[in-house]
């Protein structure tokens, strides 16, 4: 049986290239153009009219980090994702640091163009984190 060793996070949206601009900015990512081409606006003149902009990427200069894709749906979001991003701003901090620490990169996200929902303040089991949502609106914790 083969071992899986990589893998890519999808999101359905309407502007893929606005989303991934979005996450480059909050991850450090990079988009750089499809294999062949110099530029984005090259590959895209490349398509037809109507797969122009139906998709975009980014990667982790590193390799570290799964790629992300994003493709063009028709339908927009309607319900909370089954599946969202953990975006680690908060390793290792607890209490009024970690609080601090999440504060402080949720104001920057929220400069690019995402929306903060609600704290969820720390208990028993958790360390507080920030759930959020992109620029399309699908949610993410900021913890």
């Amino acid at each position: 049986m083969a071992t899986i060793k990589q893998f890519q996070v999808t999101f359905d949206c309407a502007e893929p290239e606005r989303v991934a601009r979005f996450w480059c900015e909050v991850l450090g990512y990079v988009a750089p153009p499809p294999e062949g081409f110099a530029t984005w606006d090259a590959f895209h003149g490349s398509l037809p009219s109507e797969e122009q902009g139906s998709w975009s990427a980014c990667v982790d200069p590193s390799g570290a980090g799964p790629r992300l894709y994003f493709q063009r749906v028709p339908e927009g979001k309607t319900v909370k994702n089954r599946v969202h991003l953990d975006v680690r701003a908060g390793i290792g901090l607890v209490g009024e640091e970690r609080l601090a620490t999440l504060e402080a990169e949720c104001a920057r996200l929220v400069a690019l163009g995402a929306t903060r929902v609600r704290l969820l303040p720390a208990d028993e089991d958790n360390e507080s984190c920030i759930v959020m949502q992109d620029v399309e609106g699908n949610e993410f914790c900021l913890d």
